[in-house]
């Protein structure tokens, strides 16, 4: 998740077709509140924190903290489906990510907690890679893991403005849209994922629900011209929140946990009730985590995104009312 100084206008919202029913997923950390790396009981507690809500979450890096051999056995213990993340912006990084998913999924129980494989979090909206060669290395996870859905998770805007169109063409059935508070989406082949967050857009809370599903939309819209029909992809909006009480306002958007819990209900509801697959970011606070500096040069915190607090208490009603 990272800001950005996109502007989103704002635009009558009309639905893409989509499914009936979204289905509701959580961006996953994997630290403990004193930094220390999450072990197998951490994610089994996290689990059952989380499951009256969601049996469906996100992680980042399989290699980072031994993310996928932790989390899986306690996946399969509590009845969680994973999505497992890998880096590809450097050769080191995606080797270690592509061993620590070896490793963890040679125990055949850990492969039927597997959702999916993201390669990519944000890398063409980094630059960090060409279309073209973080499509190649998508290849190269669905060759090593061909019963594997396999996707990539991008900026909003790099799917509507055809960055990713390679990769989108390249025949990838599931893409993670990533729609931030800046207009920005981030998708997964394979899976779409788009990360949307009209925080880091700067919206006020009055406008924050038509911006993030007015970004969908366009997202949306776009992937469909370009595959022909969403019904040969699965695209899932990766990341989208508001940022609680202790968090730090951005522009004209207001952190406060009132604030999060109506976006969540305007934006996040909506989404699920018009068919959209929706990723919260995130599940817990994480008071280790560093600031992030958005373009403008500004230190943000990242700290109080959480729906649950860092010991697990629900900051607001999670069900929707809609």
């Amino acid at each position: 998740m990272r800001p950005s100084s996109l502007v989103s206008v704002a635009l009558a919202v009309v639905p893409v077709a989509v499914s009936a029913a979204g289905t509701l997923g959580f961006a996953l950390g994997n630290t403990l509140p004193n930094g220390n790396c999450k072990m197998q009981a951490d994610y089994e507690a996290d689990f059952d924190a989380l499951k009256s809500v969601s049996t469906l979450v996100r992680t980042y890096s399989a290699s980072s903290c031994n993310t996928a051999q932790q989390i899986l056995p306690a996946a399969v213990a509590k009845g969680f489906k994973v999505v497992l993340g890998v880096w590809p912006d450097t050769d080191d990084a995606y080797n270690l990510d592509k061993t620590a998913l070896q490793s963890a999924l040679s125990d055949s129980s850990n492969a039927g907690a597997v959702y999916a494989i993201t390669v990519g979090s944000e890398a063409l909206y980094r630059g960090s890679l060409t279309a073209q060669a973080l499509l190649s290395k998508i290849n190269d996870m669905q060759s090593t893991f061909p019963s594997m859905k396999i996707g990539t998770a991008d900026s909003w805007n790099k799917f509507q403005d055809g960055t990713a169109d390679p990769i989108i063409k390249g025949g990838l059935k599931l893409m993670y849209i990533l729609l931030w508070y800046d207009d920005e989406i981030a998708t997964d082949i394979v899976n779409s994922l788009a990360n949307a967050f009209s925080y880091w857009q700067g919206q006020t809370l009055a406008n924050s629900s038509h911006s993030y599903l007015d970004d969908l939309n366009q997202a949306y819209g776009h992937i469909q011209t370009v595959a022909g029909s969403l019904d040969i992809v699965e695209i899932w909006n990766g990341e989208t929140g508001w940022p609680t009480d202790g968090g730090t306002n951005y522009e004209s958007a207001m952190a406060g946990t009132q604030n999060a819990a109506t976006f969540y209900q305007q934006g996040v509801c909506a989404a699920l009730a018009w068919g959209f697959n929706v990723f919260y970011f995130e599940a817990f606070d994480e008071p280790s985590k560093p600031a992030s500096v958005g373009t403008n040069g500004d230190s943000e915190d990242e700290t109080h995104w959480g729906a649950y607090t860092a010991d697990r208490v629900a900051k607001f009603p999670m069900s929707c009312s809609n």
